[in-house]
C-alpha cells in the first residue's frame, strides 16, 4: 500500500468538473459503509490503523476540508496546515465507539460539505490557494479531487485490513 504522503498530484491538467467531484464525495459515506457492513468487532479493532480508525481519521478531517474550502474561496494564498501526525486520530479512541456512530458522524460531516459547495459562486471556482505541504495551488476542483483521492486511499487501507483478516 502506498503511503498517501509520497502521491504526487498535477493539477494542471484535472479535468474534473464540480458536479462530478460533488457525486463522487456525495456517494462515498455509502460505498464506505457498505464496504464494512456486517463486519465482526473484531475485524473492525483489528490492526495498526483499524478499519473503525480509518472511518473516524475520516471524519475527523472532514472539518479541515471544510475549512481548506473557506481558505480558497476567502481568498487566502495558502490553505491551512494539518497535523501530519494524525494525532487526532491517534487519541481519539475511535474503536470504542459503535460503527454506526463512526458512519453516521462522516455522513452529516460530509453532508455539510457538500452543502457549502452548493453555495459557491462560479467566481469561487476560478480562485485558489497553496497547498502547504505539496507546494501547489489548488482550486476548489482540485481540493475536491484531493479530498476524493484521499477517501479511496483510506478504503483500499479498509480493504487491505479486512483481506487480511
Amino acid at each position: 500500500m502506498n503511503k498517501w504522503f509520497d502521491r504526487k498530484f498535477d493539477f494542471e491538467h484535472n479535468t474534473h468538473g464540480l458536479q462530478e467531484l460533488k457525486t463522487r464525495l456525495s456517494a462515498f459515506p455509502l460505498k464506505l459503509e457498505k464496504r464494512v457492513a456486517g463486519l465482526p468487532e473484531a475485524v473492525l479493532v483489528s490492526g495498526k490503523w483499524s478499519v473503525k480508525e480509518h472511518i473516524g481519521h475520516l471524519a475527523d478531517l472532514e472539518p479541515l476540508w471544510q475549512g481548506r474550502l473557506d481558505d480558497i474561496i476567502n481568498g487566502s494564498t495558502e490553505l491551512r496546515a494539518t497535523d501530519l501526525q494524525n494525532t487526532k486520530t491517534d487519541l481519539a479512541g475511535h474503536n470504542d465507539r459503535p460503527l454506526e456512530e463512526l458512519l453516521a458522524n462522516f455522513l452529516g460531516l460530509r453532508q455539510n460539505t457538500i452543502r457549502l459547495l452548493d453555495s459557491l459562486s462560479p467566481d469561487d471556482l476560478l480562485k485558489s490557494a497553496l497547498h502547504p505541504r505539496l507546494k501547489t495551488p489548488m482550486r476548489v476542483t482540485d481540493h475536491l479531487l484531493f479530498v476524493a483521492e484521499h477517501d479511496e486511499h483510506h478504503l483500499a487501507s479498509i480493504d487491505t485490513l479486512i483481506g487480511s483478516i
